[in-house]
């Protein structure tokens, strides 16, 4: 890389990336209010109700829009690794100190991932199912490798996404010998192993494996983006490589490996992982290239802080927040006899729109809170 494209880095960020981010932290925020649960309520029975369901899980085998959130967040903190690391080479920090650093992150949101779930309605449990639990590992493997040339990189993870075919096919557990089948297949074990649960949703802990794919994408993505090739050259692999993967992803799913979000699968996580691929190439085009700026900072001041925020609404919004909002909006809204559907929908934008402006304050403070 020459000096000229250094300067450039150390001196701009890249905006899609915190769109990107940002956009993500949205739609968490949203459906941390219940607005996705309440909306698909009022819309059963209407052609709205087939859009609504996209915000939610697919019970299974299949991919709705929703299962791609997850995957979306661990990409972007690849490629905001990728020009984290890259800062931090420029400004002459070492490989051991980098490694202090992210293992540091590491250790924090493992930390936190757990905490989130310690607290139940019965008592303290230990859980590894969180998306903090899980980046914690993926970040760990994606920095590991992030030196290797891309290519490796990319051999790597397929190692990975074999690696879990190998596991879920050719372990067999007595009870546990069922690879697709939830509640029966290898992760569950390994679950009752760590844990002594399952989840009854059907999520794994060893997710982690297969799921570090995009996060190691998601720098390499990051690696390519603040390389010196042109703009166009960068399109054109982001594009041309999501697609593949996409492709793979649903080819695997007609007839080798069916598309399981909760597990996981290779074909879950190629296609999910085109998917962002083409997201991040989409966003880049839009706002890099072309130069679209207006409007961005709705999005901003929520990835800026997006690991603050997600765990707001996650410990305070879901234990304590978002109740005391619902009593005061459905006390008011219902003494003048509005329709519940309505209330609880104008309770979730009131939760919303407060918590949008927690981040906007931290945002025009220059607080931004990291680990």
């Amino acid at each position: 890389m020459n000096k000229h494209t250094s300067t450039v880095l150390s001196s701009h960020r890249l905006l899609s990336l915190d769109f990107m981010r940002g956009l993500i932290m949205v739609l968490l925020m949203l459906e941390s209010t219940r607005m996705y649960e309440r909306l698909t309520e009022a819309s059963e029975g209407s052609i709205f109700h087939s859009l609504m369901i996209q915000f939610s899980h697919h019970p299974w085998n299949g991919l709705r829009f929703w299962d791609l959130i997850q995957p979306g967040f661990m990409f972007i903190a690849g490629t905001a690794l990728a020009y984290s690391l890259h800062r931090q080479q420029i400004s002459g920090v070492s490989w051991s100190q980098s490694f202090i650093k992210v293992l540091n992150r590491s250790w924090w949101l493992f930390f936190w991932g757990v905490l989130n779930y310690a607290v139940g309605s019965e008592g303290l449990t230990f859980q590894l199912w969180n998306v903090l639990t899980q980046l914690a590992f993926t970040t760990l493997v994606a920095f590991l490798v992030f030196y290797w040339p891309m290519v490796w990189q990319l051999v790597f993870s397929a190692g990975l996404l074999l690696l879990t075919e190998i596991m879920y096919r050719y372990i067999n557990i007595p009870g546990f010998d069922q690879p697709f089948t939830d509640q029966h297949n290898f992760g569950n074990y390994i679950d009752l192993v760590l844990m002594h649960q399952t989840s009854r949703g059907g999520w794994v802990a060893i997710n982690c494996i297969p799921t570090a794919c995009h996060t190691i994408w998601g720098a390499v993505a990051g690696k390519l983006l603040f390389s010196g090739r042109s703009q166009d050259m960068k399109l054109k692999y982001l594009a041309i490589g999501g697609i593949i993967i996409l492709i793979l992803g649903y080819v695997m799913n007609i007839s080798i490996t069916p598309i399981i979000k909760r597990i996981a699968t290779s074909s879950f996580v190629l296609a999910s992982g085109g998917w962002c691929v083409l997201g991040l190439a989409l966003f880049y085009w839009w706002i890099d290239v072309r130069n679209h700026r207006k409007n961005l900072l709705f999005f901003t001041v929520v990835g800026m802080n997006s690991i603050f925020i997600y765990l707001f609404f996650e410990i305070v919004g879901s234990r304590w927040f978002n109740n005391y909002i619902d009593t005061i909006t459905f006390g008011v809204l219902g003494a003048m006899n509005v329709n519940a559907v309505i209330t609880g929908i104008v309770s979730s934008l009131v939760i919303f729109i407060l918590e949008w402006h927690l981040c906007k304050f931290l945002h025009r403070n220059n607080i931004f809170i990291k680990i």
